[in-house]
């Protein structure tokens, strides 16, 4: 059966009705539809516009009516009483008032606020950009001299942060104040202080700086990352290449949790190892480290440290610091000025590398004799399958493993062979072993087999640089991790020895040579001598 179709657009807040008789064929089927775009389609399929009236009580019977918002109100008094035909060519505008509806407006606004505004709105006052001014040397190609001989300059750099108590404690990355003369950090309101250095820890990229002569501060809330879902919503807020955006306001981005525990491999200029990490693809650009990463909840569960790039901006693979790792490695700093870390007195090696480098299991390579393993029972050559829980598919699941212990924990290794053990973790050998004094701001230890094994060293004897300041690491060109080997072709085996020799060469007032092990090479140093 052939049917004349009919379908009425009824307009919310308009006088009109539109009946339209498209060539198809339905039996008696009558719509009205909410919509704005009701005049556009009108206009295209050729449509008949009548003044709307109140619905007749004889309507057609068996007719099918589908009210979608109606609007319910009488037409207004004086409204159009001719019709308008729509036949497809140009025709006055007819205006289509907009919805006055005051429950839809509230609708609408409150959809526009979500979980990620307010997580921005909750964290944003408290994330901070830090500006730092550091003296850098001047690095040129040169078969002759080494880098610190070379001329100084001073360069600027720029990070964010954020703060985590309201006397102005802020969180950031190590590598935003490494090296930094003046720390000056401004806040979203454009207020700026200036800032002293209470720690920075490279292993982990974590600095904690406390700004001065501050108070009533708005503090970032702080969560967890132990509970993150792959997928969850996360919110990047930084500050990306500073005052290039001409305000102090806090740039936001928003991504998932891409993945968690990733391991990076160091590459350019990067120190070390980042372990653990959370990915995220909120985008993470120059000028964002050290500032926050905040879940759909607004709370601070990492720190922005580092990105994927082949451009050097964001290319959605960004990473961050969990905030756990971060508040333990902070605490330590506030509280004795280093972290203090965990040792277990063994050293891993991958085993079952496949052709493209990937391996499938770690081994144990070497045992400190009188170590916490060595008590344990542990021996070279047996297979870690898991540490703490976490199984050990390469040696950096083992570094991960041990990066957040500290001294007197415990931790259970499952080792091939044997039932699993409980090991409880020591200090560091290094930090344990008597200091000696070389000259007022230079403290070595005696390298002894724990602290080369500790530390990797290449050398089984000499002095090892603990502590320098800053004024004698530019003039005798050491720096903390080094081994003094020999003073002016005098050997030295031990820290006692070393800080003989040195004192032989300031009490004769003579010109003297070093001689160290640096990042496992061998350095001499030009001729040196002592200045008031």
């Amino acid at each position: 059966m052939t049917c004349k179709p009919q379908f009425t657009f009824r307009i919310p807040g308009s006088v009109l009705n539109m009946t339209c008789k498209p060539q198809f064929t339905f039996c008696h089927l009558r719509l009205t539809l909410l919509g704005l775009a009701a005049g556009t389609a009108a206009s295209s399929a050729g449509c008949e516009v009548t003044p709307r009236a109140e619905e007749a009580p004889g309507a057609t019977e068996g007719a099918v009516s589908a009210q979608l918002g109606a609007d319910p109100r009488p037409d207004p008094a004086g409204a159009a009483s001719s019709s308008v035909r729509f036949s497809g060519e140009a025709q006055p505008a007819v205006p289509i008032p907009a919805t006055a509806d005051p429950g839809f407006s509230e609708q609408l606004a409150a959809s526009r606020t979500t979980a990620i505004v307010r997580a921005a709105r909750t964290v944003a006052p408290a994330v901070v950009t830090v500006s730092v001014l550091r003296r850098e040397r001047v690095r040129r190609r040169s078969f002759f001299f080494d880098p610190y001989y070379l001329p100084f300059r001073e360069t600027q750099g720029l990070g964010s942060g954020f703060i985590i108590d309201s006397g102005g404690t802020v969180l950031t990355n190590h590598h935003v104040i490494d090296g930094a003369t003046r720390i000056l950090v401004t806040l979203p309101d454009a207020r700026d202080f200036e800032a002293r250095l209470v720690g920075s820890d490279p292993a982990t990229d974590i600095a904690v700086i406390a700004l001065e002569n501050a108070s009533d501060l708005p503090v970032a809330p702080l969560g967890t990352a132990s509970d993150l879902v792959i997928g969850e919503w996360t919110v990047a807020i930084g500050n990306p290449f500073g005052g290039l955006l001409s305000n102090h306001e806090p740039s936001v981005t928003a991504g998932v949790v891409g993945a968690l525990g990733r391991h990076l491999v160091p590459g350019g200029d990067d120190e070390g190892f980042h372990l653990g990490m959370i990915q995220t693809d909120a985008s993470i650009n120059p000028g964002n480290s050290g500032g926050p990463l905040v879940n759909a909840l607004g709370e601070v569960i990492g720190i922005n440290a580092s990105i994927l790039s082949r451009s050097g901006g964001s290319e959605g693979l960004g990473f961050a610091i969990p905030i756990d790792r971060a508040l333990k490695v902070a605490r330590d700093l506030a509280e004795f000025g280093a972290v203090r870390r965990a040792w277990l007195g063994f050293q891993v090696d991958a085993v079952e590398a496949d052709d493209f480098g990937r391996s499938r299991g770690v081994r144990i390579a070497r045992v400190t004799p009188g170590s916490p393993a060595a008590k344990a029972g542990i021996r070279a050559g047996s297979r870690l399958l898991r540490a703490g829980g976490d199984r050990m598919a390469t040696p950096l699941d083992y570094e991960a493993s041990v990066l957040d212990l500290r001294a007197g924990d415990r931790i259970e290794l499952a080792v091939e062979g044997m039932t699993p053990v409980v090991v409880r973790a020591a200090e560091l050998p290094s930090v344990t072993a008597e200091r000696v004094e070389l000259l007022r701001d230079l403290e070595v230890v005696t390298v002894t087999a724990a602290i080369r094994a500790e530390r990797g060293l290449a050398s089984s004897e000499g002095a090892l640089v603990v502590e320098i300041s800053d004024n004698l690491s530019e003039a005798t060109g050491l720096v903390a991790g080094d081994v003094l080997l020999g003073v002016n072709n005098r050997q030295v085996s031990t820290a006692r020895e070393a800080a003989e020799e040195l004192r032989r060469t300031q009490r004769r007032d003579r010109d003297f040579v070093l001689v160290f092990e640096r990042d496992g090479r061998l350095v001499r140093t030009g001729l040196l001598t002592w200045t008031e």
